[in-house]
């Protein structure tokens, strides 16, 4: 059978199970409200290093490790890992994984990475080229304010549309094996670009790549908002959210009733002065090894829309004058 469903989707007619998942926070996302569903919160923002940028990759290195602990796995059992982060030539993942030995892809869709890792990660499965893969992403918010902001001692004032960079990391095993959830489908996302240059306001960068993904899953497979117990962005925030309603609304949809967004909810937004909510490249994957997949395995979800948000900001570009594009990847996933 063929895979390819619509014009942009793929439609898995072979197995791809997430065998297992870890998740690792810092201190300030351990705070909020599912501090007890994360795998590990970590008080140290440097990880026991002596950077922002050492500690990133050691997030990254010790979530891989934990994933594959779970399952009683070694990183000789994997064949490929697709893992990303949000620093320049990713230079978290170059010495995050490199103690585990193992082919590597690198990505970079800025926060919606965990949507490219994971689909990349079930079309090899899928066809057959792997067994177990490891797909991957992180953020540091330090790194990140370092990088695309402000150095923190600078003390820079953010509006209320800004959002946090999670300090956080999702890993995903991936499997032919039998496991409780499963990746039945994929839309890939399209670049987007509103013209949109305020660095600050990455919700409105992203809804309408988010829009772009939503329309295209739901015209490529066939379906509609009630066909998924859940739609989950990656972080939007609290003003992306409502853009994305508007737009959609357009192309007459409502997805109010299936929403969430993972950046509005990892923290308490009236109690953790985080603006529009949360963001970053650990914002969705560390909420969906969290707080998703646990959901799906217990059967109070049954196929969610997971849709990792991206604004594909560089500090280069943006210097430049240039707007900011934005991406968003969706995954299919559904009850194992």
């Amino acid at each position: 059978m063929r895979d390819i469903q619509g014009n942009t989707s793929l439609c898995f007619h072979n197995d791809v199970f997430i065998l297992n998942s870890a998740s690792i926070v810092g201190k300030k996302e351990g705070e909020g409200p599912y501090k007890d569903s994360f795998d590990k919160i970590e008080t140290d923002p440097f990880f026991g290093t002596d950077s922002w940028e050492k500690a990133e990759s050691t997030l990254q290195e010790q979530t891989a490790f934990l994933a594959l602990e779970k399952q009683n796995l070694r990183p000789d059992d994997l064949r490929y890992i697709f893992a990303g982060d949000l620093l320049g030539q990713e230079i978290a993942t170059g010495f995050g994984m490199v103690t585990l030995g193992r082919p590597v892809f690198g990505l970079y869709s800025a926060c919606s990475t965990i949507g490219e890792a994971l689909s990349l990660g079930a079309m090899t499965i899928n066809a057959g080229y792997a067994d177990h893969v490891l797909s991957l992403a992180s953020s540091h918010f330090a790194t990140a304010e370092k990088q695309f902001r402000f150095p923190l001692e600078y003390g820079h004032q953010t509006p209320p549309s800004s959002t946090r960079t999670v300090t956080g990391c999702g890993a995903f095993v991936l499997s032919s094996r039998e496991g409780t959830a499963k990746i039945t489908g994929i839309t890939t996302g399209v670049i987007m670009d509103y013209g949109i240059k305020d660095a600050l306001n990455m919700g409105a960068v992203m809804a309408p790549a988010a829009c772009n993904t939503i329309t295209r899953n739901f015209n490529d497979f066939g379906r509609g908002p009630s066909d998924y117990d859940k739609i989950v962005t990656g972080d939007l925030g609290v003003v992306g959210r409502q853009l994305l309603f508007d737009l959609l609304a357009k192309e007459g949809i409502d997805i109010s009733a299936q929403h969430m967004d993972c950046g509005i909810e990892i923290f308490d937004g009236d109690t953790q002065s985080t603006h529009a909510g949360g963001s970053g490249c650990g914002c969705s994957a560390a909420f969906l090894s969290a707080v998703i997949l646990p959901k799906i395995a217990s059967g109070e979800y049954h196929r969610i829309l997971f849709v990792p948000t991206g604004a594909l900001l560089s500090p280069v570009s943006s210097n430049e004058g240039q707007s900011i594009p934005g991406i968003a990847h969706a995954v299919v996933i559904e009850k194992g």
